[in-house]
């Protein structure tokens, strides 16, 4: 901590030269920034000293009365300082680039037909629900039913701070095994759906997207939306011929917002893709893109013949299958944080 004092001192006499302000905006921006966020840091820290202190005390007061009032509430302080720490130690394992950033999740059904897009739906709640207990901002920002139950494919902004870095750790294929609701004969299945994330930074990336290279399609949103829905050809659709990378949005009824959020997406997907390729040069095995079907699941969700979520990269696992799947994901993305802060 007393290293983050001397860094924002730095920053802060640095913010008071006249000649700081003679800087580009996105120099002042980025001081500005590092200045929010290690007072952000401070200030989360100054309240676990002082709610340690108060239970300190409480301790203290406790070893002369009887209160079972005050060791109520001394329970519940010690649960909150729990929490805090862990919340303090895990964004302290996120200190990468982007990782304080918002996040753009996306979710494609894979091997499996309905059942894979019934599991692609079900994922959806998971992260939604994540979202939610995490503070996180959720907008929908593309989303194409199946065509008889479940989701194909689904695009979520997520706003807030950290969700990028705790997010990235769920990048891969998700397996399902349980006795499809779908089969008469009640027979177990097996479904896969992916999961990838990008950094929403995109007002902060370098990359400049030829329109030549651009082939945009226009279409009727089939999502919710009211009477609106099928009226208008609103929904956007850009392929960038040079990658073939593909994205969408429907989520407005503005067929400039949709064009703006997809034009979005894809600079944030560009620039992932050329950090992967910068990656894959360093280490020809590195892949985070996998063929979604049989061996390529990072996590697999059994609900029978057992119960059990079983994270594949660290080992992690837990048989609370229901608690999982309505969003209690941090164990394992904690899990997957360590690891890969020892592998550095």
């Amino acid at each position: 901590m007393e290293k983050k004092a001397s860094q924002l001192d730095q920053l802060e006499f640095n913010a008071a030269q006249d000649s700081f302000w003679k800087d580009s905006n996105s120099e002042r921006t980025s001081i500005l920034k590092q200045i929010a966020e290690i007072k952000n840091v401070q200030e989360r820290w100054q309240k676990i000293s002082a709610l340690g202190q108060d239970i300190a005390s409480a301790i203290e007061l406790l070893e002369t009365e009887d209160d079972t009032s005050l060791i109520r509430e001394v329970e519940q302080q010690l649960k909150t300082v729990d929490k805090s720490i862990k919340y303090f130690e895990l964004n302290h394992l996120l200190g990468e680039a982007h990782d304080k950033c918002s996040a753009i999740l996306t979710i494609n059904s894979g091997a499996g037909g309905t059942e894979s897009m019934d599991w692609t739906a079900m994922l959806l709640r998971m992260y939604r629900r994540w979202a939610e207990e995490n503070n996180a901002k959720i907008s929908v920002l593309d989303l194409q039913s199946g065509d008889e139950a479940g989701v194909k494919s689904v695009t979520l902004g997520l706003e807030g701070e950290y969700i990028y870095g705790k997010l990235k750790t769920e990048v891969g294929v998700h397996r399902l095994v349980r006795l499809s609701p779908f089969d008469t004969n009640k027979r177990r299945h097996t479904s896969f759906a992916s999961v990838y994330v990008y950094p929403d930074i995109a007002d902060e990336i370098d990359i400049v997207i030829n329109e030549n290279d651009l082939r945009i399609d226009t279409f009727r949103s089939s999502g919710a939306g009211g009477q609106h829905v099928n009226v208008t050809d609103s929904a956007i659709r850009i392929t960038h011929r040079p990658t073939g990378i593909v994205v969408q949005c429907q989520n407005e009824r503005s067929q400039h917002k949709n064009r703006s959020t997809a034009m979005k997406i894809l600079k944030a997907a560009l620039y992932e893709r050329e950090q992967e390729i910068r990656r894959q040069e360093q280490d020809d095995v590195y892949s985070q893109k996998k063929k979604i079907e049989w061996g390529s699941q990072v996590r697999s969700y059994t609900l029978h013949p057992y119960q059990m979520v079983k994270d594949h990269r660290t080992n992690h696992e837990t048989s609370n299958t229901a608690a999982v799947l309505d969003g209690d994901l941090n164990p394992f993305i904690e899990a997957s944080l360590a690891q890969l802060a020892t592998e550095k």
